[in-house]
């Protein structure tokens, strides 16, 4: 857990033209741990305590961000599962979801076996209490967190699922993803998350959706909001904010798309930019 932030005194935030913060979690905001610096939770308690509002903006579904939220005292909205769920720390309910087809995604994971041979599969089900299910094969890019093993593929579709998560034993993720993309059409959205994270999501569905829908919720533009990512999957996400920042560690797509390149997490980019915007 994160010492008490009493590191220093608060100094009143200057006037800012960004009222919403929307930051990713990993590879953003986390560390390669999983665990928030001290410097990046005083930032944000300093901006926040000023006014201005903080949103998560992951691909983790609800279950695997309530955690972090506790640290991040996070009592309001956040968006989870690529856009796909609104969720409501205060409440711990789900606002809004937006449930992947499993007919579709099946028939999505068979065009793409058809042309790269096998893939190994899980998905995240649906809800706040909702499981991540993997198949024989599956290997999860974040060892950190819970995920149930199946005895088959047949299995991963015993539930509402939020999106398909995919791995190839050889190919990388750029080559996977543009082979998804080129083959899957309207049947689901693929985005790259991170390292060995190509997914499969609600047509249509994209971090820029839930952002807009929670900055609806919360009475914020997207002039008046600064967003920070390390992915393609934030791409839509820089598209929407009026000011987008990528981390020295993202992907050369977001890089071509940002308006800033910060430091990297490991050096609490987020914190850097945060201090010259606000303290």
């Amino acid at each position: 857990m994160a010492a008490p932030l009493t590191s220093a005194p608060f100094t009143p935030a200057r006037r800012s033209a960004y009222a919403l913060i929307a930051t990713d979690l990993d590879g953003t905001l986390l560390r390669g741990d999983d665990t928030f610096s001290d410097r990046s939770l005083l930032a944000l308690t300093r901006v926040t305590d000023a006014g201005a509002r903080h949103l998560v903006v992951t691909g983790r579904p609800a279950p695997r961000v309530r955690p972090l939220l506790e640290h991040l005292r996070g009592r309001g909205l956040a968006v989870c599962g690529q856009g796909a769920q609104l969720y409501d720390a205060g409440t711990d309910r789900l606002l809004w979801s937006v449930t992947l087809d499993r007919e579709l995604a099946e028939t999505a994971l068979g065009k793409i076996e058809a042309e790269v041979g096998q893939v190994y599969a899980a998905v995240d089900q649906d809800g706040v209490d909702g499981l991540t299910l993997i198949e024989p094969g599956y290997r999860m890019p974040h060892p950190t967190l819970p995920a149930l093993r199946v005895g088959r593929r047949d299995d991963l579709w015993c539930a509402p699922i939020s999106k398909v998560l995919l791995r190839h034993p050889d190919l990388s993720d750029d080559e996977l993803a543009a082979t998804a993309r080129s083959v899957v059409g309207s049947l689901a959205t693929v985005t790259m998350s991170g390292p060995g994270t190509v997914e499969l999501q609600p047509c249509g569905i994209t971090k820029a959706t839930g952002l807009a829908l929670a900055a609806e919720h919360l009475g914020v533009g997207p002039a008046d909001t600064v967003a920070f990512g390390d992915m393609p999957n934030d791409v839509p996400m820089f598209d929407w904010a009026g000011y987008g920042v990528a981390m020295a560690n993202a992907h050369p797509e977001l890089k071509a798309v940002a308006d800033e390149v910060t430091t990297s997490n490991e050096d609490d980019g987020v914190a850097v930019v945060l201090e010259r915007l606000f303290l």
